[in-house]
Formats: C-alpha cells, sequence, structure tokens
C-alpha cells in the first residue's frame, strides 16, 4: 500500500528549532497580526521540556505499558475461573465457560463432519500401503474434516486388536514418514508413532503445514512472500475467526471423533485415546486435549513453559485474548484430572521466517527459544497449585540428567503414556524400521500443497460468505428509520466492537497534566506542541493550531486532523517542499487558515517493527494497537471540551490513510467526535485483509498487525460507519489511490448511503471521488466540515 509519508529520519531536526526562527523572523519585523506575541505555553499547562524523538518515546512507553500488563495477567487471570473441586465431573461442568472461549479464541469453530472411516490414498498404479513389519501396516490416508477440509497422514495399523490409540503429532517441518521410521529425519530412538505402533497402539500421524514459503502467494497474479505457510493461512483466517490452529486442532479431534466411532462398532472394546506431540504439534497436542475431554493421556513435548513472552514466537501463534484468561497453567488445568505428561526436549531451531528474496519479502519477525527447565517446572508448578491436594491431578514432568532436555518421545514418557493408556508391561526395545513397500515414494510438496490449497479455499468460502454473515449479526438486528433512536440501537454493537473487536483498556488512569510549548507563529495562527498523560508511561501528544483572531469566550469548532503510517504530527502542517506536503497538502494548516481551532495527534504507527511489535503484544491480552489510540484520544477530548476557546458540540475528525482506519474506529467508539472524515483508506476492508486474488490485499505487504480477529463476520467498513451515524460521515477517495479499486470502495459506501437514507439522513453523508492518488484533496471536504460543524470562513 502507498505510504503517504517516507519512513521517519533519525537526524530530522526537532520541528521547534526548524521553525521557531520563522516565528521569531515575523515578530521582528512587525509582520505579525497581533499586537503581542502569543505566549511560550498555554494557559492551564506546565512547560513542556521534553527533548529528542516524541515519537520513539510514545512507543517505547507504551511497550512498557504493555510488558507490564501482560506481567500483571497471570495474577488476574483467576477472575475467569469458577472452579468446582467437588468432584472431577463438577469440576469439568464448572470449566466449561473456559473451554470454550479457548476453542473460540482458537477459531476451532467449523461444524465437523463426522468421521466412520479413513479413506486409504490408492490409485490405479498402487494402493495404499506404504510400509509393513511382523506387528503392524502402515497406510496412506485422510479424513474428511469440514467443508472440503482434508487431513491427510500415516494409519499405523496393529495386525492384531489394539491395545489404545494415539494421535502422534509431528513438529511442523517434520513429516509423518520420518515419524514413523519410513525417512531420515528423526532419531530411531525420538520416533514415537513407530514405537507406539510397536506397543500395539493404532497410531495416526497428521501432517501439519509447514514452515516452507514455496506456496505462500498466487501464481496467477505472480505474487508471493516469504510468509511461512503457517503464517500465510494465519493471517487470511485471523480476520474471520479462524485460526490455522485451530484448523489443525480441528483435523485431529476428527481422528478422535474417529476412534469414538470404532468404540461403537459391534465386537469392538472401549480404548482409551491417547495424544503425542512434538514442538508444533505439542501445541496442537496441548490443545486438542484441552478441548475434547475423550483425549485421557497428553504428552507435551518441546512446548510448554511460561507463555508471556508469546509475542516474540511466530506470528502464526498469536491468539487474540490468550493470555488475558489462559497461560500454559490454566491450559493444563483444562485437561485436568486426566494425565498430562510435560517432556522438556529442545524446541524446534526456528530462527525466523524464510529470508528475504527477489520477489517474497512481508513475513513477520518471530523465533523459538527453548526455555530453561526451572521455568518449565514453575509454569507446571503453577498449574498444580490451581487445585486442592486432595484433586485427582498430577501432571509429569520428564527431564534429563541434572535437568537437561531428552529427545521427543524418551523411554520414560513413553512408558508412562503407555501405562496411562492401560498397556501394563510396555516394551521399548530397539526394532528395525518398517520396511517400504514398492509404492512410489510419498511427493511431499504435492501433498502440502493440497493441504495448503484445502485452508486456503475454505478461508476463502468463509470471505465470500461474510457479507450475509455481518447481515445477520448486525443488519438484522437493526431496523434503521427516521423515526428510532440509531445511536441508541447501536450501543450493544459499539460495546461489542470496542471489547470484542478493538479490545477495551479502563479509563485513564492518570491526570491529564497537560505541557505545552510554542513551535511557531503564523500570520493566521500559532502552533503548539502538546502532552497529556494517559496510563502510566502512556500519553497522548499533538499540535494545537490556534486562530490568532480568536475572541474573548468566543468558542470555536476543531477538526482533528490524524497522519498515516509512519508520519508525524510536523506533516500534517509542512509546505510545499517539505516532506510530509505531497500526501498531506498541509491539510491542518489550511483548515487553521480557515479560522478552525486544529488539533493534530500523533498515532503510534511508527517505527517499522517497533510499533508492529506493540500489537503482537497487545493481542495475547485481548487488545490492540488501537485499544491504546481510542484512550488517547478519549485523554484529548477531555482536555479540548475543556478549553474555554472550543465549542464541545462540534469536534470533527480528518484523517488520511492509517489516520482513515482511525477514522472508522475511534468515532466509532467514542461519540464525543460530532463527525468523521475517512479520507485515502475506505474500501472493502474485509477483502483487502482476507483474499489471495488481487494485488491490493494485505497478505502481500510487510504490515502483519493488520488482522483483527473474527472483524470479518462482525464489522466491515460499512458496519464501522454504522456505528458513526447518525452523526455525519463522509468518504474522501482519489481515483489512483493504490489502497483499493474505486469498485471496492463504491460498493462498500453503497451500504453506508443506504443506511443513511433510510434514517432519513442522506444530507449527512457523502463521498468526494477526485483524480488523484493516495492524497488529501480538501475541497469537498472541507465543504462537509464548513457544513457540518456549522462554520463560515473568516
Amino acid at each position: 500500500m502507498p505510504r503517504p509519508v517516507p519512513p521517519a529520519q533519525p537526524a530530522k531536526r526537532p520541528l521547534a528549532r526548524r521553525l521557531l526562527p520563522v516565528w521569531l523572523t515575523l515578530a521582528m519585523t512587525g509582520l505579525h497580526p497581533l499586537a503581542q506575541s502569543p505566549p511560550a505555553t498555554l494557559p492551564r499547562t506546565a512547560p513542556l521540556d521534553w527533548s529528542g524523538d516524541i515519537s520513539a518515546r510514545m512507543v517505547e512507553g507504551i511497550d512498557q505499558f504493555f510488558t507490564k500488563a501482560t506481567q500483571e495477567s497471570v495474577q488476574e487471570r483467576a477472575r475467569f475461573w469458577k472452579r468446582d473441586f467437588t468432584s472431577p465431573a463438577a469440576y469439568a461442568k464448572s470449566v466449561e465457560p473456559n473451554r470454550e472461549r479457548l476453542r473460540r479464541l482458537l477459531g476451532a469453530v467449523d461444524l465437523r463432519y463426522v468421521v466412520t472411516g479413513l479413506e486409504f490414498q490408492h490409485t490405479t498404479a498402487h494402493d495404499a500401503t506404504v510400509a509393513e513389519t511382523e506387528a503392524y501396516t502402515v497406510h496412506a490416508v485422510r479424513w474428511l474434516v469440514f467443508d472440503h477440509v482434508y487431513g491427510e497422514g500415516l494409519l499405523l495399523q496393529p495386525k492384531g486388536p489394539p491395545v489404545a490409540r494415539v494421535v502422534a503429532v509431528p513438529d511442523a517441518d517434520q513429516t509423518p514418514e520420518m515419524l514413523a521410521g519410513l525417512e531420515p529425519g528423526v532419531p530411531p530412538e525420538a520416533q514415537f508413532a513407530r514405537r507406539l505402533a510397536e506397543n500395539g497402539c493404532l497410531v495416526v500421524v497428521p501432517v501439519l503445514i509447514n514452515r516452507d514459503d514455496h506456496w505462500s502467494g498466487n501464481p496467477t497474479l505472480n505474487r508471493f512472500t516469504n510468509q511461512p505457510h503457517r503464517e500465510w493461512i494465519y493471517r487470511q483466517a485471523y480476520q474471520m475467526g479462524r485460526h490455522l490452529i485451530g484448523y489443525e486442532v480441528q483435523k485431529i479431534l476428527a481422528l478422535v471423533d474417529w476412534f469414538e466411532h470404532l468404540d461403537s462398532l459391534p465386537g469392538n472394546s472401549p480404548l482409551q485415546a491417547g495424544i503425542a506431540g512434538y514442538g508444533e504439534g505439542g501445541l496442537l497436542a496441548f490443545y486438542s486435549a484441552a478441548l475434547d475431554q475423550r483425549i485421557q493421556v497428553t504428552l507435551v513435548s518441546g512446548y510448554f513453559g511460561p507463555r508471556e513472552n508469546l509475542w516474540e514466537e511466530p506470528i502464526y501463534r498469536n491468539a487474540f485474548g490468550l493470555l488475558h484468561e489462559f497461560g500454559d497453567a490454566e491450559i493444563a488445568s483444562l485437561i485436568a484430572p486426566r494425565q498430562l505428561i510435560v517432556e522438556y526436549s529442545d524446541v524446534p531451531d526456528v530462527k525466523g521466517p524464510p529470508l528475504p528474496s527477489e520477489g517474497r519479502t512481508g513475513a513477520a519477525p518471530g523465533r523459538l527459544k527453548t526455555p530453561e527447565r526451572i521455568e518449565v517446572q514453575a509454569e507446571l508448578d503453577r498449574a498444580r497449585a490451581l487445585f486442592p491436594e486432595a484433586f485427582p491431578f498430577a501432571p509429569l514432568m520428564v527431564h534429563g540428567n541434572e535437568g537437561m532436555t531428552v529427545l521427543p518421545g524418551c523411554d520414560v514418557s513413553l512408558v508412562a503414556l503407555l501405562k496411562s493408556l492401560g498397556v501394563d508391561r510396555p516394551t521399548l526395545l530397539a526394532s528395525a524400521p518398517p520396511t517400504a513397500t514398492q509404492r512410489p515414494p510419498t511427493d511431499h510438496d504435492e501433498r502440502q500443497r493440497r493441504q495448503l490449497t484445502d485452508l486456503v479455499d475454505h478461508t476463502q468460502r468463509l470471505l465470500r460468505v461474510s457479507d450475509q454473515v455481518r447481515e445477520e449479526f448486525f443488519w438484522n438486528q437493526l431496523k434503521p428509520n427516521p423515526t428510532n433512536d440509531w445511536a441508541k440501537a447501536c450501543e450493544p454493537f459499539r460495546k461489542h466492537f470496542h471489547q470484542e473487536i478493538i479490545g477495551q483498556l479502563p479509563m485513564a488512569t492518570t491526570g491529564v497534566n497537560p505541557r505545552s510549548r510554542l513551535v511557531e507563529a503564523r500570520p493566521k495562527f500559532a502552533i503548539y506542541e502538546v502532552t497529556l498523560d494517559v496510563w502510566p508511561e502512556v500519553f497522548a501528544w499533538g499540535y494545537l493550531l490556534l486562530p490568532n483572531n480568536l475572541q474573548p469566550g468566543e468558542r470555536r469548532p476543531v477538526v482533528v486532523c490524524q497522519h498515516g503510517l509512519e508520519g508525524l504530527p510536523v506533516d500534517t502542517v509542512s509546505g510545499p517542499g517539505e516532506s510530509g506536503y505531497p500526501a498531506y497538502k498541509a491539510f491542518a494548516a489550511r483548515l487553521a487558515d480557515r479560522g478552525f481551532v486544529v488539533f493534530a495527534p500523533h498515532n503510534p504507527y511508527r517505527g517499522g517493527d517497533r510499533f508492529r511489535v506493540l500489537q503482537r503484544k497487545a493481542n495475547p491480552l485481548k487488545l490492540s494497537l488501537f485499544s491504546v489510540i481510542i484512550g488517547q484520544h478519549d485523554r484529548i477530548l477531555d482536555w479540548l471540551t475543556d478549553q474555554a476557546f472550543v465549542d464541545p458540540n462540534r469536534i470533527g475528525f480528518y484523517g488520511l490513510s492509517y489516520g482513515g482506519k482511525t477514522a472508522m474506529r475511534v468515532p466509532a467508539v467514542l461519540n464525543r467526535y460530532a463527525l468523521s472524515i475517512c479520507s485515502a483508506d475506505f474500501n472493502d476492508w474485509i477483502r483487502k485483509n482476507v483474499t489471495t486474488d488481487s494485488t491490493y490485499s494485505y497478505l502481500y505487504t510487510g504490515e502483519y498487525e493488520m488482522p483483527e480477529f473474527n472483524l470479518g463476520n462482525t464489522f466491515n467498513y460499512a458496519e464501522m460507519a454504522a456505528l458513526i451515524a447518525p452523526r455525519p460521515f463522509m468518504v474522501e477517495r482519489g481515483h489512483f489511490d493504490g489502497v483499493a479499486p474505486d469498485a471496492w470502495v463504491a460498493y462498500e459506501y453503497a451500504k453506508v448511503r443506504h443506511l443513511y437514507v433510510r434514517l432519513g439522513l442522506a444530507d449527512r453523508t457523502d463521498i468526494a471521488f477526485f483524480d488523484g492518488p493516495h492524497t488529501i484533496h480538501g475541497v469537498g471536504t472541507f465543504q462537509f466540515l464548513y457544513k457540518h460543524l456549522n462554520w463560515t470562513s473568516w
């Protein structure tokens, strides 16, 4: 997407030092229209004496705020749990609401088909048998999960009656064949699928989406990224209330459905179901057991530990609201009183996404790091401490001598797993791997493509029906007409948007503590830099443009002018020849020239990965970057409405690009904004974030902070605009803006227009198309401000 300003230049001189000489020159030559100079600070504010990069200071403060909130979340999770320890059945019932919330935030919500049998994968050229031993046979299988989404993998079928049934889940970069001893890549003693089959277990080993990037893109468009396949699915699914974790958990639980069906067949004795996984497979085993009580025994290897640094892990592990309610200890408590075995093994070696290459960029940073044994032990101890001593929950931790790591599926762990599954005398003797048949070797790349395509196609189907889903969620619940109180009717949806989509922070907890300093005096207005405290370490910052001809007691309308990505307040007042002018056209200064009071706040989306990390830290807390931005704007409104020169009923919002994103979200929540203008951003927002079929899609950019969990099923831009209604709302759109094509913009805006017409308020909305790119135009929008803020140019 075109950026409204180039990246910040660290060597750039502070605005005060660049522009104050202009004011001094005007004052000394007597050209300034006022009889006296503007004061150095605003009334009722302390002097602002900060130096350096205030934007970076803001990002750092928010980072500290989220870091502290993450640490505090560990103790605060208790308020979400109402555990009943009177019996195992009572306990399971008492934590069912938590289990259901975990299911939703993992996106494991699609209705599964009933699996009554696995399909052998064979053709006229070969059968499904891959290998064989004296004890078991290995088959290539698949199973239907939901809506054309299949699981694939290997079935290790005992030749005699099985003693138990197990899903063995490899890491994402391991193949089922490695875990079954059919291919190199996993040491023999870590081939736990093979070893379980040797002990008489029926074992299914599913394929996972791997961390390669070969299929991450669209060959028809010739657009690709270096996003791992897991991130490629994550980005699409997240917006639709789904998740790669949820998709793969569903594949596993479909196998548990099959296990249950086998138990129901005549002549079959009910068998225990277990699950074992390593790395990404350990994560999936852990979540699957937490969600499904039919899994009696769980072995988690190379995953369990403190989760407070989730933001450092690969983004495809990010889950909205996870740490708000669940750490690994809390998830373990959903497995209780069933058996949990935690194996302390080295995590997979993941230092980041595939390296960028020509035509392949945009992946999010993220790495995996093996925690210290004492950290894993502490988290497991925390899980135990959630229960009274008498409650039957005794998770087992397995580690090597002197606290060293062990290989996945070590002897101690497998013996514990097998015994818990009812195998009295497990044997773990070394044995030869199975003998492969004449079947052609598995084409792993093609199998990965099939698995990836299934999930892409499913997610794209969700996108295609999302209009109807939002229709049911939002529009069918409301009846717009000229006589109803639309704002009141929307209030439950506004609350849902704020709490469940954006993430709601508490009201500001500090005093306002306004600080200011004069930056520049221009012929018609003065520019002041202002900071306001919001929460500890978090502040609002911006430029106040104050017209010189304000009369005593006069209250004027205010326009809040919001910059875009990587921008600064200075960009909104910069003139021709300066860096901000091409995109912003000095729109804040031009409005101040026309007599409006203007406030140009800074939003913290500046600094590349430094600010995107804020989104990573916020999401697990059920928050987002806009949670903070809304709080900052609420504080700005507190301060503005307290100023003698401001009419609190005439404060409008006008934002460009990322500021246009702000124009859709902040006024939708904060109804003290009297109107909103979205410039260079309004479009079919859900399509822009989810589609793989357009070069306009955010899937092909590095803006990995864009997805908002479940937004696609709840609020597109038309629904956000509906939350702004009945207040005036306008779109400014350049025909050659690279954000989206005109058709997307017009399609989404037509819904907004339709609403305002049904409300009998057609004159309160408009769209201004102009012949230009990603920029402020300032013609129809200025007229809109004059009209709806009731202002006449002076």
